[in-house]
């Protein structure tokens, strides 16, 4: 257990002081009664230890959906100078770009809910799920490199999904400076069947609807109203990311050795924003970014098929559209005011999202009078949520949030407690229908798992760093 000194700074906020060789302090977003649950594990150190890193800027931040990572706590958020600080695998983590995109139909519940069943069935066959899972994509080395430099641009000019899609997605689901060169074979060959596919774990694909609005305003300028029937992705890159991760783990241990980088934790391991082993990373990431935005798109153009199917209607009466899709998991060049003036900063997003206030250019500009929507998973038991950036998260937090519930036990802690339960018929007595690739992934993704999802995103939302707009209630999953 962490015996850390935290202190209080609000009801939402708790600071661990600089001490040692600490170069800033580190923050917490959360409530008290969370205290004890965040300092069974060991993230609270990690917090900390991020701390030490060079060229820290501001603070070392964690959302309440905080839990131990590999270096970072996942929910860390931390910002380093360009100039003078580091890059570091572990802030970024083995599931490059892992995140979430909402679609919205013009269905209403009553129009799915007799049809669950053959929905999730349609969607299980669809769209490929599980471990080493592969997709049905076939592509060439060329096509491969283009998916790397392209990401989501590339499956639009395939034929999966229009061009509108792009403009609704962070980055335009293109991230630029992407380097095919800098990945490596093995990696290449990782990700190379896994295309369109879902993957295992928590990821899943999810019928949804709107249960309630807590921002009309928002909701009315995101597009979403009471009852509307919504799909949400969850997914990142696959075999492709977690080796382009493991790849620069190693060159980072040397990396820190040879520019005589102080390491508090060995995960923590990193380089130079530019020095050549720093940029070589940053090439390699991105192109393990534009891989999962190519994936989530196509898994979304096949996940609109499969309704169309399961419900006997044209995709054009689905009216579905991408209200958003977010990357959780990335370290990105930003500019941030430091002092009062402009800089730009390496910003490790690890379990965080982007949460930029109204105004921002990289909004787009249908969203821009509210601030970027947020899209915050819960467990596929309760309910996930949509909020909006705000100026104060630009402010404080380097425009970041929370990105769901957080993990509270172990997978293999979940199994044990699931036990012989039969989790499909639990839920479906709840009116949720699920499969997934194996009970035991269902056993693993129980709610007692996570954290309630509502808490955090409650913190996040009195902290001012995010605003509840909506909240969804699940109706089907698949899991991986």
């Amino acid at each position: 257990m962490s015996e850390y000194k935290i202190n209080k700074i609000t009801d939402t906020l708790w600071e661990i002081p600089k001490e040692g060789k600490m170069r800033a302090p580190g923050r917490i977003y959360a409530l008290e009664g969370m205290l004890p649950n965040i300092r069974k594990d060991n993230a609270l150190a990690q917090v900390a230890n991020v701390a030490h890193l060079p060229g820290i800027v501001g603070y070392s931040l964690a959302m309440p959906d905080i839990h131990w990572g590999y270096g970072f706590p996942i929910g860390g958020v931390a910002a380093f100078d360009v100039e003078d600080g580091v890059v570091s695998p572990g802030g970024v983590g083995y599931d490059i770009n892992c995140g979430v995109r909402l679609l919205a139909t013009k269905l209403g519940r009553k129009d799915v809910e007799p049809h669950m069943q053959r929905i999730v069935d349609c969607l299980f066959n669809r769209v490929p799920t599980g471990v080493g899972s592969e997709g049905k994509l076939k592509i060439s080395e060329k096509e491969y490199n283009e998916v790397m430099i392209g990401g989501a641009r590339w499956s639009v000019e395939k034929g999966y999904g229009s061009a509108s899609d792009l403009e609704y997605i962070e980055e335009s689901g293109e991230i630029k400076g992407a380097d095919p060169s800098a990945v490596s074979k093995k990696a290449r060959e990782r990700g190379r069947g896994q295309l369109g596919t879902l993957g295992s774990g928590n990821h899943f694909l999810e019928v949804g609807y709107v249960e309630e609005v807590f921002d009309a305003k928002a909701a009315e300028a995101i597009g979403l109203e009471l009852d509307q029937v919504t799909l949400m992705i969850h997914c990142g890159s696959r075999g492709f990311g977690h080796q382009v991760c493991d790849d620069f783990l190693q060159v980072m241990i040397r990396a820190a050795q040879k520019y005589g980088i102080e390491l508090p934790d060995r995960q923590l391991c990193c380089a130079p924003v530019k020095s050549a082993e720093g940029e070589q990373y940053l090439k390699a990431m991105r192109c393990a970014v534009n891989y999962a935005f190519a994936n989530r798109q196509v898994i979304s153009v096949w996940a609109k098929e499969a309704m169309a199917e399961a419900l006997s209607v044209g995709e054009e009466s689905l009216g579905v559209r991408t209200v958003y899709e977010v990357t959780h998991n990335i370290a990105k060049i930003e500019e941030h005011p430091v002092d009062g003036k402009p800089k730009k900063l390496c910003v490790h997003r690890k379990g965080a999202t982007r949460a930029f206030g109204p105004g921002q250019p990289a909004i787009p500009a249908r969203y821009r009078a509210v601030g970027q929507p947020v899209l915050i998973p819960g467990d596929m038991g309760r309910y996930s949520f949509v909020a909006v950036g705000t100026e104060k998260a630009m402010n404080e937090s380097w425009g970041s949030t929370c990105h769901g519930a957080g993990r509270e036990m172990s997978r293999k802690q979940a199994t044990k407690i699931a036990g012989g339960r039969n989790i499909t018929k639990e839920l479906a007595e709840k009116g949720i229908i699920v499969r997934g690739a194996s009970r035991g992934t269902l056993a693993e993704e129980i709610s007692e798992a996570y954290k309630d999802v509502s808490d955090v995103v409650e913190v996040c939302h009195r902290a001012g760093l995010s605003k509840k707009v909506a909240r969804i209630r699940p109706m089907g999953n698949i899991k991986g």
